[in-house]
């Protein structure tokens, strides 16, 4: 066999490069040539290879975007001057926004406690390896950050002394600060001085300081800027003898400089990145390998630890801050604290209660406890240092603030009760930090990890001979010797490993949790003190009359669409009713109608940063339970803190409200919240405000636990409007905790105004602890009595249910809602998401967000309270007025109707749109587009219009349409959603003019990629059910989507693409996946998904393989190595905050960035998230096109916006506001034939256009045509609006918003509406937009396949489908290696014509996506371990992984492949031996499988394909599988309570096909793999085959391998059809 290895391949020898994204390309203007800056891992390539590489260095200097050129933007801590009992101010989400992060991190630890200079140049070396998960900034040179935290080193400092006369250092009794100072030298000594006044003042004596030895040339020139002067601070401390209270002398003196700093001039540029007589930490904006060379310390052989936790950092905003850096001063996080702004806010309440004795009266010096400018992570170790530092283990502390997902999980409840206890003890005390998060973490005495409840970060440890302990993000980090290692394992969900480095003990899980759980009998304080609150009945008869009913439905502005479309269907059946198309009516503040308070809220959502949840398959690690009552102090913990009520979910019925409020000990105040408006309206809502929010603070202070703000009356008062429940609790909410009150009560609102799940959550999420929503309740009962539901039920046209039932359904529709909402921003927890105000406000004024919803963002201002009041009264007067109707008025919100709401797509635009393309007529189109503009105001930018200074030029000057029409592309509607005819008319009218047309998700039909050759008078026979059609069409998409589903994406498909597009969201239901009802999975649609007909097809709402921006920027690398002729688009929403989600995308090489608005459109969809969920495009396109032109990153890629267009006005705004290409969804649609019904969830679409019904398709009027000629007049419209503003090319005001001027609209509700930010300029980019779109596709740089590839046996095997063999060397920073080989055979051959054989051996550790897109004829075999993603995409082929020969573990013991394999299979073999991490072969299609053990959620989602695995599972096994089988082996009768009993049936292995199946699989795995567990089933075999289960899912009970009497039940069925 022919050996490819490094030493002798010259072109391999930039392979361990840095893998930041692309340098910005340069384009010359004499050529198009580009330069990539090259760099390399000296270190690591010396220690790999023996000798040092020269790196490459970038040929052109890159010139960046204005960054922030002042000082370094420092954590400032607080900004209020008053020293002590501050006033407490709520976070402010905008700041909290601006950095957001991911990161590889690990950590090496002596379980002998000996230091050496080993253990920090091993962990410089793993840093190294782990430069591809970290990002860099536009000069490609600045890294986001890198840190090492070791024990101080003391013979390096002892030396420093002692040769500056100082004497050696008294370890005992010195601290070490590592600071950040000034660089200015007047600041710089003041800020000194000032810092060693502090120091004396606590009795410390000053040692001395030293300037920390730094090598300058390896910084890059964004870092340069902001360079602090680095200096360390050592100093006695004599009165102390405990070495925690040394610590925590240390840490008060860092506070005093914290508070100092506020008013100081050098407050800004002083940080302590550690003060500790234990630990020290170096850090920098540096990229990881560089790290290492700048502190000159790390090199010296003195520096000597016994640990070291690394960190490199990949910030999505590109102007990361030295201090953010990381190792912080305890913690390494990698992931990203979703809750952050609850956490927040909840931790200042805390400052007036957190009282400890080991800080002798002195916690008051310690606030604030947190601080919103700095990251979720230095906030999170500010929390975690405060509990560790006030007396509680460091695992203690984790465990605290993030635990794991304990209810109902096997392990705990049978051996571990105590540990449940734990957890729910300080459920009650502590809301969990909740998001994705590997933290890292050390005092100096213990090191350890641990993982999110629900495992969203890799975690791999391995522990060798010589007694060393290894966690990393990734394996292969380091050169291993194999035998030598004695363990291997990951972290799974919840799971924590820790060393206790004085006795060298390791404790994994369980033991560290039991350890901290009995410390304290916390199941008797639980037993003797929460009271559960048990459930009441439902009331079964109304309590109004009718007429009563109605009244207050008008009062607190109920529709008939909400009580007929909303409460109604979810009395009904029990779930949120599902809409389709998107929102097209105007937003709440620009509406002519009135609208409820909660209309101006827009949740937020996930995306890129970290992952929404999947609560249909993982709600697990979910719920809504929540704890009434006060709050006690944390840090003492003891039974009076255990004294609440525990509430199963947060929707009481009248009964359980009533029960709660008896409650004795929570001694109830009930607030009324009615405004008084007889001497006049103004200022009559903000006095009833201030006096609820004294009432509610009088009572706290007298000791009430529980606040009920209450609308309930016994009669409506004209005069006496309710103040909208939602504007009394936020109000309540921030009086509380301004005044550190909060933690002492608890709110609950018992409100009329609340029906919707999105109204249940702006409630929660502003504080409300439970809500008993009377009148909609109420509103059931009256639906269930009513004649017309009693004689549907009756004649068996409506499921019957009871009044109770009805009531039942309509609270767990709400339930099941809440999850939802708090699953899309990757919140697990209602505790942690009451309070933490995830939303964005769109059109409420300054005063009343600073009242009620401080810290919220309100970009676009609007209403004050007098106008909110006057909108509350519009709705109030109606229950009183005398021609009040008897019935409830209509609003038109969801439905189109005549004198209703206003939507966009209204049957009299699609009548004359469908006129003006039909008919080819100038005339009709002018028509349509006076009725555009005519129209009231519906969207941001209808508020704006074009102005120029410069004269008018003749059209004929202008740049031609065809060029402007190649700018446009049209939505990723499925086939599926949409019919065929739709589908491929849409494309083949993009094809012709240039343009783009979107797959969507669910693969394309290959007839679909060549060009017809057949037509005639319109036909072909190729595409028979098309007409208009011209020879030379192709209705192939030139973008192919990757969704979440991953349905039929093949090598073939991605390598036949122009653009591959990755769906993170959608405008209609940004968070959520996709679902296709099973009526529309027809033959032909399951054909291409991979599936089968008639089962439903759902889409995770998470990607599986992008959890935070690294894992997203590892798909962007999967594509373009698949596929490097394909540039990468990333589909994101409009929120706020999207600017730095954009950054961070640039960053990892993509080519597209594309912004959609909330209105996108959708085929079905609950209509909360339709309605409630994303931003208006006009904010999302503007930020993310300002942030990247700050950052120097908006010419890597090209800036895409759609959602509602409809003219060229629309292009030409979006076009100012900085977007190179639009996007046209709904209106190509109504183009074609779509007539706006809204059924398309129903399958029953009249014209065809959204069916799959073979009748309605027949109806399809639309052609090709069509379209074209639509597009030809939006461009025709773009050019004649340039000519009129005296431009020449769209080029020329792109990014130009000085061409924007407001309208002088007068809007019904408010003359408040702020535009300034959208009309704001930050300069244009560098080069035109046609630059841009026209550079070249970001290259992944060179790569280990393009080595494999240029072998001449290679090529040859591939040209003539030869078989040839070689080995080749691998290490973790080769990732998705095979995938570009595949992508080579899949152009040349398709997914299965390729004849040849390559078998490839790879030896060493593989990095991610390993094997990806592997197609038949590739045998691949690893011989090593592997990183995450494995036989990701895999379409054919062969994949095995086996551990080296001598090991010193046992191989099926140990894990030695990632998370997510098998992500999306549709074909070929993987054998593995050894465990998998989480989510082993979730979504695969059509892979068969056996490997020794997996994590959680085994199986998710799968289709079809089997899986083996003989060994133990995780939890969640099954979750969502609809098709394929699945056989574990179950040695200690532990897998059933682990399986997902929701679809699967769990059977033993009966069926004689089924028994031959598992025994052929297990079988070829030992021939493969030499596996000694699958010789010894084999040998065993008749007493094995019983401990084996055979999971099923409904489409496979028929199957001859699943059915022990497959052909009586053949026979049988045959007869039944005969």
């Amino acid at each position: 066999m022919t050996n490819l290895l490094p030493q002798t391949n010259h072109s391999y020898s930039y392979r361990l490069q840095c893998r930041c994204p692309q340098a910005r390309p340069l384009l010359h203007n004499s050529s198009s040539l580009f330069f990539i800056s090259k760099r390399s891992l000296d270190r690591t390539r010396r220690l790999r290879y023996g000798r040092p590489f020269l790196p490459v260095r970038a040929v052109l200097q890159l010139d960046g975007g204005a960054l922030n050129r002042g000082g370094v933007d420092r954590v400032v801590l607080n900004e209020k001057k008053d020293d002590d009992d501050l006033k407490i101010e709520a976070a402010d989400l905008n700041e909290i926004l601006s950095e957001r992060g991911a990161c590889g991190v690990g950590f090496i630890a002596n379980l002998k406690n000996v230091p050496s200079h080993k253990i920090v140049s091993d962990a410089l070396t793993a840093l190294g390896c782990m430069e591809h998960r970290g990002g860099c900034g536009a000069d490609n040179d600045s890294g986001d950050g890198s840190g090492i935290m070791t024990s101080i080193p003391w013979p390096l400092f002892n030396t420093w002394a002692v040769e500056n006369g100082i004497g050696e250092f008294d370890s005992a009794k010195t601290g070490v600060g590592m600071v950040f100072l000034p660089q200015e030298e007047g600041l710089l000594a003041e800020a000194k001085e000032a810092i060693t006044k502090i120091f004396q003042s606590e009795g410390l004596e000053v040692l001395g300081w030293r300037s920390v030895p730094i090598n300058l040339s390896v910084v890059g020139k964004y870092a340069k800027e902001t360079l602090p002067n680095i200096q360390q601070v050592f100093v006695k401390i004599s009165q102390e003898d405990d070495a925690d209270d040394i610590e925590r002398e240390l840490f008060i003196c860092r506070k005093l400089v914290e508070r100092a700093s506020i008013s100081a001039p050098w407050g800004n540029e002083v940080y302590f990145c550690s003060l500790s007589n234990r630990t020290v930490v170096y850090k920098g904006m540096l990229r990881s390998e560089v790290l290492g060379s700048f502190y000159l310390d790390l090199g010296d052989e003195l520096f000597e630890s016994s640990f070291a936790i690394y960190h490199r950092r990949y910030s999505t905003n590109t102007s990361p801050r030295w201090p953010l850096a990381q190792p912080m001063r305890l913690l390494g996080h990698n992931g990203e604290i979703n809750t952050i702004q609850g956490n927040l806010n909840w931790m200042r309440s805390r400052e007036a209660t957190l009282k400890s004795p080991v800080w002798r009266g002195r916690e008051h010096e310690l606030r604030p406890f947190g601080n919103s400018k700095a990251s979720d992570s230095a906030n999170l170790d500010s929390a975690a240092e405060l509990i560790m530092k006030s007396g509680h283990s460091p695992a203690e502390a984790l465990m605290m603030l993030v635990p794991e997902a304990y209810k109902n999980h096997p392990t705990l409840l049978i051996k571990y009760p105590e540990v449940i206890d734990f957890y729910d003890y300080y459920k009650g005390q502590m809301e969990a930090w909740d998001g994705p998060a590997l933290l890292l973490f050390s005092d100096g005495r213990t090191v350890g990890a641990c993982l999110d409840r629900n495992g969203l970060r890799p975690a791999r440890y391995w522990r060798t001979k010589d007694d060393i302990v290894y966690v990393a993000s990734e394996v292969g980090v380091l050169p291993m010797d194999e035998s030598n290692v004695v363990m291997k394992g990951r972290l799974g969900p919840g799971m924590m490993i820790t060393v206790d480095l004085p006795t060298g003990q390791v404790y994994e899980n369980t033991e560290v949790k039991k350890k901290v759980a009995s410390a304290k009998p916390y199941g008797n304080w639980l037993k003797e003190n929460m009271r559960n609150l048990k459930p009441v009945n439902f009331l079964s008869s109304i309590v109004m009359d009718n007429e009563s009913i109605l009244r207050n439905q008008q009062a607190f502005g109920y529709s008939s669409e909400d009580v007929q479309m909303v409460i109604e269907s979810m009395a009904s059946q029990g779930k949120e009713p599902t809409f389709c198309m998107g929102d097209d009516i105007p937003l709440a503040v620009l509406s002519r109608r009135p609208h409820l308070l909660y209309d101006y809220f827009k949740q937020r959502f996930a995306q890129v940063t970290n992952p929404a949840i999947d609560p249909l398959r993982e709600g697990l690690v979910m719920s809504l339970e929540v704890n009434i009552g006060k709050r006690g102090n944390l840090f003492e913990a003891g039974p009076e803190n255990a004294a609440q009520v525990m509430l199963s979910s947060p929707v009481l019925n009248e009964g359980e409200l009533e029960s709660l409020m008896k409650d004795s000990a929570l001694k109830t105040k009930v607030i009324p919240t009615y405004f008084d408006i007889r001497k006049g309206l103004d200022g009559s809502l903000e006095k009833t405000l201030q006096r609820i929010c004294e009432e509610a603070d009088v009572a706290v202070r007298n000791g009430s636990q529980l606040l009920v703000l209450s609308d309930r009356s016994d009669a409506l008062e004209p005069t006496k409007p309710a103040i909208p429940i939602l504007l009394a609790v936020g109000a309540v909410h921030q009086h509380l905790i301004q005044n550190g009150l909060r933690m002492s009560a608890s709110i609950v609102a018992d409100t009329a105004q609340c029906f919707s799940t999105h109204q249940f959550a702006c409630l929660i999420g502003y504080g409300a602890s439970a809500i008993c929503p009377y009148l909609a309740l109420e509103t059931c009962r009256q639906w269930r009595l009513s004649n017309k539901t009693v004689n549907l039920m009756r004649n068996g046209k409506m499921p019957t249910v009871t009044i109770e039932q009805a009531q039942r359904n309509f609270i767990k529709a709400v339930k099941s809602g809440l999850l939802k909402i708090l699953s899309k921003m990757g919140i697990s927890l209602l505790s942690s998401y009451c309070g933490a105000q995830i939303f964005e406000i769109y059109g409420l004024g300054q005063e009343v967000v600073d009242l009620a919803f401080c810290g919220s963002v309100s970009k676009l201002g609007g209403l004050t309270l007098d106008e909110l009041a006057r909108e509350t009264l519009s709705f109030w007067v109606k229950a009183f007025s005398e021609d009040t109707a008897k019935r409830l008025e209509n609003f038109g919100f969801i439905q189109m109707r005549p004198g209703g709401e206003y939507h966009g797509n209204n049957p009299e635009m699609s009548k004359l749109l469908h006129k003006a393309v039909r008919e080819k007529s100038d005339n009709a189109y002018t028509i349509y587009q006076q009725h555009l503009s005519n129209r009231p105001v519906n969207v941001i930018r209808d508020l704006l219009e074009l102005k120029s200074e410069r004269q008018p030029i003749p059209i004929g000057k202008v740049e031609p349409v065809t060029s402007i029409v190649e700018r446009f592309c049209t939505g990723g509607m499925s086939l599926g959603a949409i019919s065929r005819e739709t589908h491929e008319a849409i494309a083949i009218a993009m094809n012709r003019i240039g343009g783009k047309s979107n797959s969507g998700e669910g693969g394309e039909d290959p007839i679909r990629w060549s060009p017809l050759s057949d037509v005639e008078d319109g036909y072909s026979p190729t595409l028979p059910h098309l007409k208009g059609l011209q020879n030379g069409d192709t209705a192939t998409s030139a973008i192919k989507q990757v969704a979440s589903g991953r349905f039929g994406v093949t090598p073939t498909f991605l390598v036949n693409a122009e653009q591959l597009e990755i769906k993170i969201a959608q405008g209609a239901k940004p968070g959520e996946g996709g679902q296709l009802p099973g009526k529309k999975v027809s033959a032909y649609i399951a054909r291409l998904r991979n599936s089968k007909p008639g089962v439903p097809l759902i889409s995770p709402p998470p990607h599986h393989d992008i959890y935070s921006i690294e894992d997203l920027a590892q798909l962007i690398y999967d594509l373009h190595q698949i596929n490097p002729r394909a540039k990468v688009s990333v589909k994101l929403v409009a929120e706020a905050g999207i600017g730095t989600v954009a950054s961070g995308v640039a960053k990892g090489n993509a080519d597209v960035v594309q912004i959609s608005g909330h209105d996108g459109g959708t085929g079905a969809s609950p209509i909360s998230s339709i309605k409630h969920a994303g931003g208006p495009w006009e904010l999302g396109l503007t930020e993310t096109h300002q942030t990247l032109i700050s950052n120097g990153l908006r010419e890597r890629v090209i800036l895409r916006v759609d959602g509602g267009f409809k003219s060229g006005l629309d292009v030409l705004m979006a076009a100012v506001m900085g977007a190179d290409e639009y996007g046209f969804g709904s209106v190509a649609m109504i183009a074609t034939g779509c007539v706006m019904a809204r059924i398309c969830h129903t399958n029953n679409c009249p014209v065809g256009v959204a069916s799959q019904r073979e009748e309605l398709r027949a109806r399809f009027p639309g052609v090709p045509g069509d379209l074209v000629n639509y597009f030809q007049y939006v461009a025709e419209e773009v050019r004649a609006t340039l000519a009129q503003l005296g431009y020449e090319k769209l080029d020329d005001i792109i990014g130009r918003t000085e061409l924007l001027k407001a309208k002088h609209i007068p809007l019904m509700k408010t003359q408040h509406v702020d535009l300034s930010y959208i009309m704001a300029s930050v300069g244009v980019p560098e080069w035109t937009s046609t630059q841009i779109r026209k550079q070249e596709v970001h290259s992944n740089g060179p790569v280990l396949d393009e080595t494999i590839l240029s072998d001449p046996e290679i090529k040859e095997a591939i040209e003539q489908e030869k078989e040839v063999s070689k080995t080749i060397e691998i290490y973790n920073v080769d990732r998705a290696v095979c995938g570009r080989i595949s992508g080579v055979i899949a152009k040349k051959y398709g997914d299965t014509g390729f004849a040849g054989q390559l078998n490839l051996t790879f030896v060493g550790s593989a990095g991610q996506s390993f094997g990806v897109f592997l197609t038949p004829g590739m045998n691949v075999k690893l011989i090593g371990e592997a990183n995450d993603y494995v036989g990701k995409g895999m379409a054919g082929g062969e994949l095995v992984v086996v551990p080296v020969e001598t090991t010193g573990f046992t191989p099926e013991e140990a894990t030695i492949v990632g998370n997510t394999c098998l992500y999306g299979a549709t074909g070929g073999q993987v054998f593995v031996r050894g465990k998998a991490g989480e989510r082993f072969a979730v979504r695969n299609s059509l892979a068969y499988a056996v490997v020794e053990g997996t994590g959680d959620h085994c199986c998710e989602y799968m289709t079809g394909g089997c899986v083996v695995v003989l060994g133990k599972v995780g939890r969640n096994v099954a979750a969502g599988m609809t098709g394929g089988l699945a056989y574990i082996l179950d040695e200690d009768d532990t897998l059933i309570p682990k399986v997902n009993k929701e679809i699967v049936k769990i059977q033993r292995v009966n069926a004689p096909a089924g028994q031959m199946q598992l025994k052929n699989l297990i079988e070829a795995y030992v021939e493969k793999t030499g596996s000694e567990k699958g010789k010894k089933i084999l040998q065993e075999w008749e007493a094995y085959l019983p401990l084996f289960w055979q999971l099923v899912p409904p489409s496979e009970e028929d199957t001859p391998e699943a059915c022990t009497e497959f052909e009586r039940v053949i026979a049988a069925k045959q007869l039944q059809s005969a």
